[in-house]
């Protein structure tokens, strides 16, 4: 059904790595065709332009990304979206808001992605860094035990994922959590394996919490366009700054250190604006041929019954329901399913095996992934991951 917005499967010769079954698009979703000539436009206007690029990009392009993102996220002030090349740059801009003099305990959960972490990692070797750490097992009980700690002792910042990357399980009530979250602590929400994925409704919570995502999974336009809401009315200064956070006062700078009061304020520097080209793009393709999130989540969700049909007819060794991490689909699960393999090494044969069947996925030591995206056949029957005729 929407394969035909895909070059890659359009245009690819049989045998090719782009004509296999692409289950690794939790990572990396294929770009829709629409892309190569935003990448070309964007050439042409800095090319063509030059420094007067910058105009229709910060009075054009950026307001119209930001206007999509609020729409999907039903966010009520656009002008509050802060984007920068990746989510680190700005989850580090907020820490950095923090008096580097004063303590700082974190209430985080043991699932963030890599680069958070690292970061954590780091930090906890200042001494007046201290992170508190809520394991996700049992999912069951996981909004219970982090509530309950977020309101027991007193956290400048709690963060948290909306899907946890490497087991797709979606975070429960995580928007209720936040809503009633101490009003002293800063509330960061990962929601990079939810945006474009999942139907998410901030409004609730659009003054309340920072949400980070980009462009590079589910949109499907690319590395290097990411986002954090930012709640109105935040006065934080970041110490980690660019000249972007005071860039409509360059010609009248007082000797304070300035900052927006808009979503300049967590802004950085100069960045290559091609991706924010390809996701306007993607987002216009989607609007005219009434492509929605809902629309999209629920393709995603048919696809991944009829995946768990197969795999329950084939009874694989470790693609089954015992090895998988989790597969309520009724409960909430992101687009991709997580099975423990028991050791990096089987992880490894797996993948390797699956290839040989023209079968793209990813691991994560012990875990394999395999995601669902919509340029997945609707008649996929996935066998060819079980090795059934």
């Amino acid at each position: 059904m929407y394969k035909k917005f895909y070059r890659a499967f359009s245009q690819a010769p049989s045998g090719s790595p782009s004509s296999m079954l692409h289950m690794a698009c939790h990572s990396h979703h294929y770009w829709p065709d629409v892309t190569l000539e935003a990448t070309r436009q964007y050439w042409h206007d800095a090319a063509l332009l030059a420094d007067e690029k910058w105009g229709p990009i910060f009075q054009e392009k950026i307001p119209s990304w930001q206007s999509a993102v609020a729409q999907t996220l039903n966010l009520p002030d656009a002008g509050q979206i802060a984007i920068a090349p990746n989510t680190h740059e700005l989850v580090y801009r907020l820490i950095s808001t923090f008096n580097p003099s004063e303590p700082l305990h974190i209430l985080t959960t043991d699932g963030e992605f890599y680069s958070f972490t690292h970061q954590l990692r780091r930090l906890e070797e200042l001494p007046n860094v201290r992170v508190t750490r809520i394991p996700r097992a049992p999912y069951a009980t996981l909004a219970e035990r982090f509530e309950r700690e977020l309101h027991a002792q007193d956290y400048q910042l709690a963060y948290a994922s909306w899907v946890f990357f490497d087991a797709g399980v979606v975070f429960p009530e995580l928007v209720r959590i936040a809503e009633q979250k101490p009003e002293k602590t800063q509330f960061v929400i990962d929601g990079y394996h939810g945006f474009f994925a999942l139907p998410i409704d901030l409004s609730r919570i659009a003054d309340k919490a920072f949400f980070t995502a980009g462009s590079y999974k589910y949109l499907g336009a690319g590395e290097g366009m990411c986002f954090m809401s930012v709640p109105r009315h935040c006065s934080l200064r970041p110490l980690n700054t660019g000249w972007f956070a005071e860039i409509a006062a360059l010609d009248n700078r007082s000797g304070k250190v300035g900052y927006a009061d808009n979503w300049l304020r967590f802004a950085g520097a100069t960045m290559d604006y091609s991706c924010l080209y390809k996701g306007l793009a993607i987002f216009d393709l989607f609007r005219r041929e009434g492509i929605t999130v809902n629309k999209i989540h629920r393709f995603v969700l048919a696809a991944q019954r009829r995946f768990l049909h197969s795999m329950d007819n084939a009874d694989h060794p470790i693609l089954n329901r015992k090895h998988l991490i989790h597969h309520d689909l009724e409960q909430g699960h992101g687009h991709f399913f997580t099975f423990d393999c028991q050791s990096a090494e089987n992880a490894g044969r797996l993948q390797s095996e699956l290839k040989t069947r023209a079968v793209l996925c990813d691991k994560r030591q012990q875990l394999l992934r395999l995601g669902f995206a919509i340029y997945h056949d609707q008649d996929e029957t996935y066998q060819q991951v079980f090795g059934s005729e």
